[in-house]
C-alpha cells in the first residue's frame, strides 16, 4: 500500500487546483479522476454548453437583425461544426490543466475509480488495468454530481439523452422534448429552438423555476414561448415508448391524459451524487437521505482529515462554489485563517438569453423571514441600452431591507444580467444602501447605470 500525505478524488473545480497546492507546500499527494481532468464544468457543463449558447445566441441575433436594420439571408446551423469548435475550446482547457498537474513536483495522477476499503484506505481499479491500494493522513472528495434518472415507465428504453450526451448530437433534433422546468432544461431548451428544433417543455410544478419568484419564472416563460418554446406545467411523463417514427410520450395534467410524439427526449430533473461506488461507510461517514456527504461550515465530515468539496457536499451546486470551497479549505489549512461556509455569497447566473443573474434572497423568502421590506422593479424596456441595442426583453428587480436600508437580494433578467447583478453582490457584501447606488455615478450608457432608476423607485 502506498501512503500518501494528501489524496484528492476528482479533479472538479475545488479538486484541481487543491491537489496542486498541497504538493507545491510539500505534500506527497495523489490525485484520483474516474474520467477527464476538469470535472463536470470544463467536460460536460459550463465550458461545452456556454459554447453552444454562443452559437445559439449568433443564429438568433442572424434571424431578429432584421429589427435593427440589418438583413441576414440564408443563415443555417451547421450543428458539426458548432461541436468540433466546442470540443477544441474543451480540450484545450482539460489537457492545460493536465499538463500543468504533470509538471507539479509531488503530484502524482491516477486516473481510476476509488473506492474506500478502511479508515483512510482507498482500493483503486485503474482504467488501463490493475489496481492499486492507497491511503493518506488528509482526503479530499470532490466527486461532483451526476443527472438523476427519474423512473418512468419506458423511458430506460428509448436512448435518452442527458445534459452530458446532447452534447454529442452532430444533427439537430427535430422535435426536442425536455422533462423539468430548471436552469440546465432551459438553457438547452432555448438553444436547440434556435438551432431549429421544435421544442415542448413538460414540467411536473405549476410553473417552471420553481426557486424564483412567480413575476420572474412568469417573465421568462413569455420571453421562452415568444421564441415558440411549448411550456406544459403540471405535466408528468408517464409512460415512453420508441417505434420507427419516433418517441411517444404518454403523460397527464391535472385533469386529462395526452400523447406527445417527439424525436429526442432530454431528462434534466435534477442531479445526484456520485458517492454510490465510494463506500463512505467504510470510512465512519454516514450519507444523508439523498446521497450526499455531510460536512460541518469547515467541509470536515465527521472523520477528522476528510473532506467534501463541491455538489458531493449537498451545497449549493455551481462550479463557484466549489472553488471557493477549495479556498476555504486551503487557506484554512495551510494560511491559518478561520473561514466557514456560513453567510457567504452565493450568486448564479442563468445563460438563457436574456441571463438571469441572481444574489441574495427572493421576495417569497424575506416575506417568509420576517424582514420589513420591499421590491422594485424597472422593465427592460425602460434601461437606455436595451433599448438602443434593440433588446428590451427582461426586467430588473431588487429586495431592499426598509429598515437597514440595505440589498436583501437581486434578480436581474436582461442583456448582460450576470454582470450586472455583480455589482449589486459587491454592494451587498460591502453594506452600502440603495441610497447609495442610486445616486451613484456611473458610466452613461451602460446597463449598470440604471440601477439608479431601480432604486429611485424607492423615493
Amino acid at each position: 500500500m502506498k501512503h500518501y500525505d494528501a489524496i484528492v478524488i476528482g479533479s472538479g473545480q475545488a479538486g484541481s487546483p487543491l491537489c496542486k497546492k498541497l504538493a507545491k507546500q510539500g505534500k506527497k499527494t495523489a490525485l484520483i479522476e474516474r474520467r477527464y481532468i476538469g470535472g463536470t464544468c470544463v467536460n460536460d457543463g459550463c465550458t461545452p454548453t456556454k459554447t453552444w449558447l454562443g452559437s445559439a445566441k449568433a443564429a438568433y441575433n442572424a434571424q431578429h437583425a432584421k429589427h435593427v436594420g440589418v438583413h441576414v439571408d440564408g443563415y443555417h446551423v451547421d450543428l458539426k461544426k458548432i461541436k468540433h469548435r466546442k470540443e477544441e475550446i474543451v480540450l484545450k482547457s482539460r489537457n492545460g490543466s493536465l499538463k500543468s498537474m504533470e509538471q507539479t513536483p509531488n503530484l502524482d495522477i491516477y486516473f481510476a475509480e476509488a473506492s474506500f476499503t478502511g479508515h483512510k484506505t482507498l482500493k483503486l481499479k485503474l482504467n488501463n488495468g490493475g489496481e492499486e491500494e492507497l491511503s493518506a493522513d488528509l482526503i479530499f472528495i470532490n466527486v461532483g454530481a451526476a443527472p438523476a434518472i427519474p423512473d418512468i415507465e419506458g423511458l430506460k428504453d428509448i436512448d435518452y439523452l442527458t445534459s452530458t450526451g446532447i452534447l454529442e448530437l452532430e444533427e439537430i433534433p427535430g422535435h426536442l422534448a425536455i422533462l423539468g422546468g430548471s436552469y440546465i432544461a432551459l438553457e438547452f431548451a432555448q438553444m436547440f429552438r434556435r438551432f431549429g428544433s421544435k421544442v415542448t417543455i413538460l414540467e411536473r410544478g405549476p410553473r417552471i423555476m420553481s426557486h424564483e419568484d412567480d413575476d420572474i419564472a412568469d417573465e421568462i416563460a413569455r420571453i421562452l414561448r415568444e421564441e415558440e418554446i411549448s411550456i406544459l406545467t403540471d405535466t408528468h411523463a408517464t409512460r415512453f415508448s420508441k417505434d420507427s417514427e419516433g418517441i411517444t410520450i404518454d403523460f397527464k395534467t391535472q385533469d386529462q391524459h395526452g400523447t406527445l410524439n417527439a424525436t429526442h427526449v432530454l431528462v434534466a430533473t435534477g442531479r445526484k451524487p456520485q458517492t454510490e461506488k465510494l463506500g463512505m461507510d467504510k470510512t465512519g461517514v454516514t450519507l444523508t437521505e439523498k446521497c450526499f456527504i455531510p460536512v460541518n461550515n469547515k467541509l470536515e465530515t465527521v472523520v477528522p482529515g476528510i473532506y467534501a468539496l463541491g455538489d458531493v457536499n449537498g451545497g449549493p451546486a455551481f462550479t463557484h462554489i466549489s472553488y471557493n470551497d477549495y479556498t476555504i479549505v486551503y487557506r484554512n489549512l495551510f494560511e491559518g485563517a478561520n473561514l466557514t461556509t456560513t453567510g457567504r455569497p452565493v450568486p448564479y447566473c442563468m445563460f438563457t438569453d436574456p441571463q438571469l443573474g441572481r444574489i441574495g434572497i427572493t421576495e417569497k423568502q424575506a416575506r417568509e423571514q420576517g424582514y420589513n421590506y420591499k421590491a422594485v422593479k424597472l422593465s427592460m424596456k425602460h434601461v437606455a441600452r436595451a433599448v438602443e441595442l434593440g433588446d428590451t426583453r427582461g426586467m430588473m428587480k431588487a429586495i431592499v431591507d426598509l429598515d437597514t436600508r440595505k440589498i436583501l437580494g437581486a434578480a436581474i433578467l436582461g442583456e448582460e444580467g450576470g454582470e450586472v447583478v455583480s455589482v449589486l453582490q459587491m454592494a451587498m457584501m460591502g453594506g452600502i444602501t440603495y441610497d447609495e447606488i442610486r445616486y451613484c455615478v456611473f458610466a452613461h450608457p451602460t446597463y449598470s447605470e440604471s440601477l439608479n432608476n431601480l432604486f429611485m423607485q424607492l423615493d
